[in-house]
């Protein structure tokens, strides 16, 4: 597979290895696939009943073929992949839970495999790689936990200075090692802008070898794939899943598995903020996996979905909200979609866009605790809400449905609790909180940044 930049098409175009190891293309724009590869028949009639990990196989060869030889991408995939994605029954609908990994959000799935490949891409050299992200809440912590400790690898998180929860931090800033934590006096958008000017900065890319781990990076997208793939395999299969005991029910309440019609594409609601998750699930859609189409919710931070109503794109300052890992007024991936899906027309028939207010996101926390006993995070609240304004306005797709559960609730207590009562802590985030954070302050400027990095 090759890739270009989204910027020049006709500009030379490089291997997955290199896209992968430095994140950005040389005129500041971010890497796309040239094609779309398909499934191949057997594939595709069996997308209900593979292996997560041996579809994870059949999902990310294509794109990195020669690169990583299929032995060494099958260990690649199982060492990182010790965990699922469930799709569960959950009232009316389905929620595919992805947080089932290490840091307890979807971004493990990304994080997990870009360890690992980078240091398989990176053996054999003597200079370290230096990994720079930004991150609003979770990317950061799924990033030090699965860069922690890979030799040849370090790691800097940046993220918005008191805009974080406790735990999060204590993710993101909790570790030492080979990872790094610096907190930006600003938002999430000047994190994200700092890292870009990093890049361009001739001195320091002398002085270091950079990538970045966000999903800027298209390393990052492709595993995520995965999980849209199966999930709507099994739902087109009629299947569900059983839920787990990471699964956030209240006591006695936990759902059982409940059998779908099979036969039909599913409809993903995808809570968004920089859009990466969005963008890995149109690549499962167009690489044939059985799905209708995507709802992309976001809260306040709307550039998208106003784009998606009007035609015309804003990029806007972010604005804080209590699902704040969505907190994104300039989303990067925009930039991916109108490249790869350049048709206004086409693109509004693949993906709807709702958003919802904190009030609302408050609201279908609470209600779907007392009608079900399920606990939502904020985001997996905002994408929830989404699916009732669009089914109250008549514009929801036919066949099933299934909202992105994209963290543990456990993560946002201080948000969820009030209005729930006491969440059930997975254990890995029990140990999370007694970690002490470390982390660096400085104003959002490049000249602070360059000198944490000197």
């Amino acid at each position: 597979m090759k890739y270009f930049s989204t910027r020049n098409k006709k500009s030379g175009a490089v291997d997955f290895g290199t896209a992968a190891l430095t994140g950005l293309a040389p005129d500041g724009g971010l890497y796309v696939p040239e094609t779309f590869p398909q499934y191949p028949p057997e594939v595709r009639s069996s997308l209900g009943s593979m292996s997560f990990q041996d579809l994870a196989f059949e999902t990310v060869k294509p794109f990195t073929a020669p690169e990583i030889p299929d032995a060494t991408l099958g260990d690649l995939l199982h060492e990182a992949f010790t965990f699922e994605a469930p799709l569960i029954s959950v009232g009316d609908r389905l929620v595919l839970e992805l947080f089932q990994g290490p840091t307890a959000a979807f971004k493990d799935f990304g994080a997990r495999f870009m360890a690992r490949t980078f240091a398989y891409l990176r053996r054999g050299e003597n200079k370290p790689l230096h990994i720079l992200t930004a991150t609003s809440g979770d990317t950061g912590g799924a990033v030090a936990d699965g860069f922690y400790g890979v030799t040849g690898l370090n790691v800097t998180v940046l993220y918005p200075k008191g805009r974080v929860t406790p735990l999060q931090e204590r993710q993101i800033a909790g570790l030492g090692g080979n990872i790094s934590a610096v907190a930006v006096e600003g938002s999430f958008d000047d994190c994200q802008r700092l890292v870009k000017e990093a890049f361009k900065d001739g001195k320091l890319k002398k002085r270091k070898v950079l990538s970045s781990a966000n999903s800027i990076n298209i390393c990052r997208l492709i595993p995520q794939a995965v999980y849209y793939a199966a999930a709507a395999g099994k739902a087109f299969a009629g299947k569900t899943d059983a839920p787990t005991a990471v699964s956030p029910w209240k006591s006695g309440a936990a759902g059982g598995v409940k059998p779908l019609g099979g036969k039909q594409p599913i409809v993903f609601c995808v809570p968004s903020g920089n859009f990466g998750n969005l963008t890995a699930g149109l690549y499962a859609l167009e690489m044939g996996a059985p799905i209708r189409g995507f709802i992309a919710a976001t809260n306040v931070n709307r550039s998208v979905p106003k784009y998606l109503e009007t035609g015309y794109y804003e990029a806007r300052f972010s604005e804080a909200t209590i699902s704040n890992a969505m907190d994104v007024g300039a989303p990067s991936n925009f930039e991916r979609l109108i490249t790869q899906w350049p048709n206004l027309n086409e693109f509004r028939r693949m993906v709807r866009g709702v958003w919802v207010t904190d009030d609302e996101t408050r609201e279908a926390i609470r209600e779907v605790y007392r009608d079900t006993g399920y606990f939502l995070d904020p985001h997996t609240a905002v994408a929830w809400r989404g699916v009732n304004r669009l089914a109250k306005e008549g514009n929801l797709p036919m066949g099933p449905l299934a909202v992105l559960a994209t963290a543990h609730p456990a993560k946002f207590a201080e948000t969820v609790q009030p209005l729930t009562g006491p969440i059930p802590v997975p254990p890995v985030l029990g140990k999370v909180m007694e970690r002490i954070p470390k982390s660096v302050s400085i104003p959002a400027e490049l000249s602070a940044f360059l000198e944490v990095l000197a």
